[in-house]
């Protein structure tokens, strides 16, 4: 039997190495988690004396994670760059490549990037954040972990379980994130609007139109090139910015084809031909660059 050992009432560090292990160890998805007082481990051996991650106690393999002062550990070490779960990725990561399964390089950044959250998350340097008080925060995992343990305490499976969920999306999110940013890099569009610099990118990524606006863009536009559609956003109106009325932007185009299906939401800050939500839309004929054209006059 495989088994993977973590600490009772597990943090994000310890569902982090448990995910981590069976995600994307070879032969370890299906372990069985179990759970120890923090800084114990099972078995007789020391961790100080372990020098494999994978133990044989009995006849079973064991990786005992963020607890048990083994190689899988970092309770032993002031270095506040890594954490139980950074630590089991590197462990993975060389069982990867000793075995020739290389992820995509899309995939080992996600990983990466989660690694570095859940060791910022795991050192306490949350409390840093930009306005780390906020009440948003309680709805991240970090708040939602915490709340779970009141509402359903003692249940050491269900955190675990509920994490890797929640890990598993992680990862997916993230593999969107950075295919946006590379699509925004190497695609965007560039060009002025009344209010400011606007981007437009011809993508399947929805993610392109939000990343485009955090990182600064008053106006983001995504023609997605295997439907058709268009989506236009720009900021959300504020007592400093206005934002860009997008109405103008609605009846030019829809008057350039007026067969297209065209949704101008009521804040006049999104215009929209065809979404996820409504596929019965009908896309536009019009490009990419027609589309600028009309967006760089209003």
């Amino acid at each position: 039997m495989k088994i993977i050992v973590t600490h009772v009432s597990p943090d994000w560090d310890a569902i982090g190495s448990v995910w981590v292990a069976k995600k994307f160890l070879p032969g370890w998805q299906d372990a069985e988690v179990r759970f120890v007082p923090a800084g114990d481990r099972i078995g007789k051996t020391k961790g100080k004396d372990v020098q494999d991650p994978i133990e044989m106690i009995g006849e079973d393999e064991v990786i005992q994670v963020d607890t048990g002062m083994g190689p899988l550990d970092h309770h032993q070490t002031s270095d506040r760059q890594v954490c139980g779960a950074s630590r089991t990725w590197d462990f993975v990561s060389s069982q990867l490549e000793e075995k020739g399964q290389h992820l995509t390089d899309i995939h080992r950044e996600s990983v990466d990037r989660i690694m570095k959250v859940i060791t910022e998350i795991d050192h306490f340097r949350e409390v840093f954040w930009a306005d780390p008080a906020a009440d948003q925060y309680e709805f991240s995992l970090i708040g939602v972990l915490e709340g779970l343990k009141y509402a359903k305490p003692m249940q050491d499976d269900f955190y675990v379980k509920f994490g890797i969920e929640c890990l598993d999306a992680l990862f997916h999110e993230f593999e969107s994130r950075i295919w946006a940013e590379r699509e925004i890099k190497e695609k965007g569009i560039e060009f002025e609007t009344s209010k400011g610099r606007a981007l437009g990118v011809e993508t399947m990524n929805e993610q392109v139109l939000k990343l485009g606006q955090k990182i600064g863009y008053q106006l983001v536009v995504k023609k997605d090139p295997r439907r058709g559609n268009v989506a236009i956003k720009t900021l959300p109106e504020t007592p400093d910015n206005e934002g860009i009325d997008l109405t103008s932007a609605h009846d030019q185009l829809s008057k350039m084809d007026p067969d297209a299906t065209w949704y101008l939401h009521v804040s006049k800050k999104m215009l929209l031909n065809g979404s996820s939500k409504n596929p019965k839309m009908k896309p536009t004929k019009l490009k990419l660059d027609d589309i600028i054209k009309v967006l760089e006059r209003i």
